[in-house]
């Protein structure tokens, strides 16, 4: 799906994963910034490459185009984090991962969450008094970190962009691809 907006020439997202993210959730996204002119570059935990899931089966390999540890939070312009069990799991344990959440929540860029992913942000502690959306068994986990937390397709909280699953990832792209234009 080809998104209309003025182009993004210029912009810089970094997609932020760990082995085993929704894979779908990745390519979407990444696929919808680039066709609007952004660089959308692959960050993980390790140098190499990254595997997607589609659901609870491997699926595709994934360059990797930098590291948490070696990002500078200046070279991007938003934040996508993809979902997966597996991958949000253990990238909420990455101090370097959640250091640059909070810094671009802190510059006030957009952050576009999925699914799982959430889990990230409650751990870096930037969902408090936010309205947000995930994948419905983090439901509990966000209203413990006093996250609104709603069951809709899209919510939008400031630079907060969030979605529950990919069902919803033509909404999402439009949303992130529009906060990126704006």
């Amino acid at each position: 799906m080809s998104i209309e907006h003025p182009t993004l020439k210029g912009k810089r997202v970094a997609l932020l994963v760990t082995d085993g993210f929704e894979q779908v959730e990745l390519t979407s996204p990444k696929e919808a910034l680039e066709n609007a002119g952004a660089k959308a570059d692959i960050i993980a935990d390790q140098p190499g490459d990254v595997t997607g899931w589609h659901h609870t089966d491997p699926g595709d390999h994934f360059k990797v185009d930098n590291t948490f540890d070696k990002i500078q939070l200046d070279d991007y312009d938003a934040v996508v984090l993809p979902g997966g069990v597996v991958n949000a799991d253990h990238i909420r344990m990455d101090d370097a991962a959640i250091t640059f959440v909070q810094g671009a929540v802190g510059a006030g860029k957009p952050i576009a969450v999925i699914c799982h992913g959430a889990w990230l942000l409650i751990s870096a502690g930037v969902v408090k008094g936010k309205q947000i959306t995930s994948f419905p068994s983090l439901k509990d986990d966000l209203k413990n970190a006093g996250a609104d937390w709603r069951d809709e397709a899209l919510v939008r909280d400031g630079n907060l962009i969030s979605s529950r699953k990919p069902d919803d990832l033509p909404q999402f792209n439009e949303a992130l691809v529009s906060a990126l234009a704006a």
